[in-house]
């Protein structure tokens, strides 16, 4: 399937790894120039390297925190007219609300909201200009069902769903759309992090713990981030204009919902 973005230009933010360089390596085959960012500059140039490879289009690699505003001005430096932003940055640790600070919540809003809010503002205007924009937020699954012991992701990522489902709506008219990916589990370094700290917690050794939430799956797996991005792609497509303020659920059936 044709997606119909080929020769256009995308930001994908946090895309050395995981989620964010499966929504890269996606859209780059689909013929995107991307630009990607990461903190840690070695793992970054290796990804990029592995995304030309693999889809011969240009990738621009900046080194750069996008949760500031120095790392944002970075990458708006590298491509300050992208047809495709995919916001996406780590997020914050789990644990009980009580062990959490004034500063800790600050920078879980930082990250997880006020940064992707930031870059929005600064694209789109432009996208609106020259009549097609696409957004996607990487958020969480957490914001339809939230979990216990996420409760810094589960308040930052609802603050930010809430801001899009306001815009998303007054920007549609100019072939901007702004949409949410849900991810649940995948199987990625970040995943891998949180499920050792929960089966320490749990007094389990991570194998054991790991099937468990593999088992409570009803796909019976974890993702992949190959798949994930493939859902990105979709979203960034030109013929997803009709699909407006949504959040899709990429989670292989986790939270029982029908709406």
């Amino acid at each position: 399937m044709d997606l119909g973005i080929r020769g256009r230009k995308a930001i994908v933010c946090a895309a050395s790894q995981g989620l964010g360089k499966g929504c890269a390596l996606a859209l780059a085959i689909e013929g995107v120039d991307v630009v990607i960012n990461a903190r840690g500059e070695e793992a970054l140039q290796a990804t990029a390297a592995e995304i030309r490879a693999a889809s011969g289009v240009r990738v621009i690699a900046v080194p750069a925190d996008v949760t500031t505003a120095q790392g944002r001005a970075a990458l708006l430096a590298a491509c300050p007219a992208p047809d495709i932003l995919v916001n996406n940055a780590g997020g914050p640790p789990i644990g009980d609300f009580r062990d959490w600070d004034e500063s800790q919540w600050q920078k879980a809003v930082n990250d997880n909201m006020i940064t992707p809010i930031m870059l929005i503002r600064a694209v789109l205007d432009g996208m609106i200009e020259r009549r097609f924009g696409r957004i996607v937020n990487i958020t969480s699954r957490s914001v339809k069902a939230p979990l216990p012991h996420l409760g810094l992701s589960n308040g930052a990522r609802a603050g930010l769903t809430g801001f899009v489902g306001g815009l998303a709506r007054q920007v549609a008219k100019h072939n901007v759309t702004i949409n949410n990916l849900l991810p649940g589990a995948f199987a990625t370094a970040r995943q891998t992090d949180g499920l050792r700290k929960l089966a320490a917690k749990a007094n389990q050794d991570y194998e054991t713990y790991a099937k468990t939430q593999m088992a409570a799956v009803p796909a019976n797996r974890f993702g992949d981030p190959d798949e994930f991005g493939k859902a990105c792609a979709f979203l960034c497509s030109a013929d997803s204009g009709y699909i407006v303020g949504q959040n899709l659920l990429v989670d292989g059936g986790s939270v029982n919902s029908i709406i």
